[in-house]
């Protein structure tokens, strides 16, 4: 049987007629009263989903697929929309705008301009794992292919209102969290623990939660855990991300297991993992990334069609051998979200940017904002709406 995975994903709410990130998820929330998967965020402007655990990416892809059906509803009985993606186009920074819970209100006073600026929107996976300490092992050996999958994710090229020249902006926002980016190599649980015990002891950050690295084990569950994504509009770029997460870790937990290849298996050169997770929030798809293999750059179709040759035995393993690799034919022949959202924004504007979002993230592929949109400018400077964050089954921001 398959190691099952889960997902959990984050929207942005948006007014339909503006197109502006609103602080409205109060009020979707308040809809969704009775479904616990749905929950609050750091900020007011956003909704988290939790998935149920599977062992399959068809089940995985129904429920994601569900999941996006019932909080459209909720959202667009408001005048709302919400969109997977790691910035929208349209937004405004304001402080004040985290959700009254003293955690996130602590949060909003310590880092001040980071979680003001914290508009951002990522998917995370979990795959199920036997032990903490082979969970922590395998974080090594899976990290340096972590940067391609941000790739696969990419989708926010845009920041208050201006083309920042990055396929993934969010990535760049979110490393400037303190426990943010590739992590260390650890022996087992314990010294990633006490690793984790330092710095809360330091002030630095207040609670384990706010550990943000692009992978972690989960601190109440039996999961390693993928953070380095942006929200993906397209619900199959999600199950994509997902299936070749579970590789990686089957791949690693396998090798850990060989009696040859038993340790942890680290050179120390973490440096080129930052600066990989760079380089793919720059290109995209559409650029090179640095191969993992060679550390040298290549085009990311190279490099995303080297990781699935290698990762094939666990993708058969798992029975996702032909999903995958339709999934990530079709990804690579469509390019990057941000690349989409260029070439639109490019040629309709802004606002029609905005109904690509909301168009793909309700599972149809043109813009699809309602009649009622005013086609006109948004200021995205000045006072205005903050977003929302709660934890979740990853504990996005909060925990």
């Amino acid at each position: 049987m398959a190691v099952r995975i889960g997902v959990e994903e984050e929207f942005h709410v948006l007014d339909i007629e503006s197109g502006l990130l609103v602080p409205r998820a109060d009020a979707v929330l308040g809809r969704l009263r009775l479904r616990s998967d749905f929950t609050a965020e750091l900020q007011r402007s956003a909704v988290e989903w939790n998935s149920r655990v599977h062992a399959s990416l068809d089940s995985l892809h129904a429920d994601v697929v569900r999941a996006r059906l019932r909080l459209d509803a909720a959202a667009s009985g408001l005048g709302l929309a919400v969109v997977a993606a790691g910035t929208v186009p349209l937004a405004r920074v304001a402080s004040g705008g985290a959700t009254p819970d003293p955690r996130y209100r602590h949060m909003a006073d310590e880092y001040r301009q980071v979680a003001d600026e914290h508009l951002v929107c990522s998917a995370q996976v979990h795959v199920d794992v036997t032990d903490r300490d082979t969970a922590v092992r395998i974080m090594c050996a899976v990290s340096p292919w972590l940067p391609p999958l941000l790739a696969l994710s990419a989708s926010s090229p845009f920041w208050l209102g201006t083309d920042t020249g990055y396929a993934s902006w969010r990535a760049m926002l979110w490393q400037r969290w303190p426990t943010s980016g590739p992590t260390g190599c650890f022996a087992g649980a314990d010294a990633y623990d006490a690793t984790v015990t330092d710095l809360v002891r330091s002030g630095v950050i207040s609670d384990p939660g706010m550990i943000y690295y692009d992978v972690r084990p989960s601190d109440h569950q039996r999961t390693l855990e993928l953070r380095i994504c942006d929200a993906c509009p397209r619900a199959e770029t999600v199950v994509l991300i997902a299936g070749l997460f579970r590789a990686l870790v089957e791949d690693a937990r396998a090798r850990l297991e060989e009696p040859a290849d038993r340790g942890v298996h680290c050179d120390g050169r973490h440096e080129w993992l930052r600066a990989a997770d760079w380089r793919a929030a720059r290109a995209g798809l559409e650029g090179d990334l640095v191969n993992p293999a060679t550390r040298l750059a290549e085009p990311a179709p190279a490099v995303l069609r080297d990781m699935v040759r290698r990762l094939r035995p666990a993708l058969e393993a798992a029975g996702d051998w032909d999903t995958v690799r339709a999934l990530m034919d079709e990804a690579l022949a469509r390019g990057s979200a941000a690349h989409r959202l260029r070439g639109v924004v490019e040629e309709e504007g802004l606002l029609a940017g905005v109904g690509t979002l909301v168009a793909e993230t309700r599972g149809r592929r043109g813009p699809d904002l309602a009649p009622a949109v005013v086609r006109r400018p948004v200021a995205t400077t000045g006072a205005a709406p903050a977003g929302v964050v709660a934890p979740g089954w990853g504990e996005a921001v909060g925990g």
